[in-house]
Parts: structure tokens; C-alpha cells; sequence
């Protein structure tokens, strides 16, 4: 069966929460703390497809068989620097998860992205990895992202963002029609910097207060 490409998560807290977020004034640690919330909820849907196997336990009552998660710890990578905003809230959420980094900045003159950091875990072959940026807007820094994952042996992947622009969704569709994307909003275009309108701004510099 194919898998969806896109998914918009339009749960009515992702979707009141996002709201929030783009409101310009909200603060630094409220963007932050926002931001966290709805890693938490993102972190339900990207991980519907995780395969369960059953195991023996005792209960209070009597012995059963229960469901647990089979394979390898899932792996979660942050496209630095804004992803650790949605790497920490789904690490709450499975704390046991396997990390890795990669580092990217976008050319201001070219939008293409310029890679300074990778360290990832091993046998990305047998993990399904979500890789998590809040923004997907050009697409050229998560596609060179996903480029180098699947060059470490990662097959079984999915994308996490907040927001994600037309022109980013087809971007990763013709690069990696593999790799189903799940977004909490479509919005509408690029603007004439490659940010997405009407978007939320920089996210890292709203999470991190540089700007």
C-alpha cells in the first residue's frame, strides 16, 4: 500500500496551540513552552505505524500477554538548530529513543543549505526514524537532510514539522516520495526570503530568543 505523503495533524489542540505561536507577541519562554505542548500531540500521529509485538507480564490480577513495541528503539534526528524544539517534547514522550543531529544553515544569498554537523545513531537500517525541523518552507535543507540519512542506511523514515509550505511539500515529494511528511498547517506561500507566509517567523530565533 503507498503511503499518504502528506499529513495535516488538525487535532483542535495542535491546531489552538499553533494558533498562539504565530501571534508575534507571544514571549520567548511562551514559544518555547508551546512549542514543547505540541511536540507532545505531534509525536501521537508520526508514531501511528510503530510495529507492536506481545509480551509475557504479571498484572496484579494474573499472567497476560500485552502488547510492547518490537525492533530497535525508534530514532529521532534534529535538523539543528530549531529541530531540538520538537526533539524535546517527543523525548518526553519516548524517553528511550535513539538521537542524532544534523547541521544545517541556509545560504541567505543561494537558500541552499550548507552542512556543518552530523553525528547520527547506528543501524538507522533497522529503526524507523523521524526526523524533526518546525519549518519546512524551501524544502532544500530537509531533503539534504534526509540525503545524508539515507546514506547512513535509513529506509524507514518520516518527516515532523509545525509548518510547511507548498513549495517545501513538493520539493520533499519529488526528492523522497518516500518520506511521508506530517505537518500541523499547510500554509499558503514562500515570501521573496523563502519564509513561509503567513508562517510564524523565524522559529529558532522565536525559541531561542537570538532575534
Amino acid at each position: 500500500m503507498t503511503k499518504q505523503h502528506l499529513t495535516i495533524i488538525d487535532h483542535p489542540l495542535v491546531q489552538h496551540k499553533l494558533t498562539i505561536m504565530r501571534k508575534k507577541d507571544v514571549s520567548t519562554a511562551g514559544f518555547r513552552r508551546l512549542l514543547r505542548e505540541i511536540s507532545l500531540l505531534l509525536a501521537y500521529e508520526v508514531t501511528r505505524e510503530l510495529e507492536l509485538t506481545t509480551t509475557t507480564i504479571e498484572t496484579p490480577i494474573c499472567e497476560m500477554q500485552a502488547p510492547t513495541l518490537e525492533g530497535k528503539k525508534l530514532a529521532l534526528i534534529s535538523i539543528l538548530r530549531a529541530g531540538n524544539g520538537l526533539l524535546d517534547g517527543i523525548l518526553e514522550m519516548i524517553p528511550s529513543a535513539r538521537v542524532g543531529f544534523v547541521g544545517l544553515y541556509r545560504d541567505p544569498e543561494t537558500l541552499q543549505p550548507v552542512e556543518y554537523y552530523c553525528k547520527v545513531p547506528n543501524a538507522l537500517d533497522a529503526r524507523m526514524t523521524i526526523v524533526v525541523d518546525p519549518m519546512l518552507a524551501t524544502g532544500n535543507s530537509s531533503v539534504a537532510a534526509i540525503d545524508k540519512l539515507k546514506e547512513h542506511g535509513a529506509k524507514n523514515l518520516r518527516f515532523l514539522c509545525l509548518l510547511a509550505a507548498p513549495e517545501g511539500v513538493e520539493r520533499m515529494r519529488e526528492a523522497h516520495p518516500d518520506v511521508p511528511v506530517f505537518t500541523a498547517a499547510l500554509d499558503e506561500r514562500l515570501n521573496d526570503h523563502g519564509y513561509i507566509v503567513p508562517g510564524l517567523g523565524d522559529a529558532g530565533d522565536r525559541m531561542f530568543g537570538t532575534k
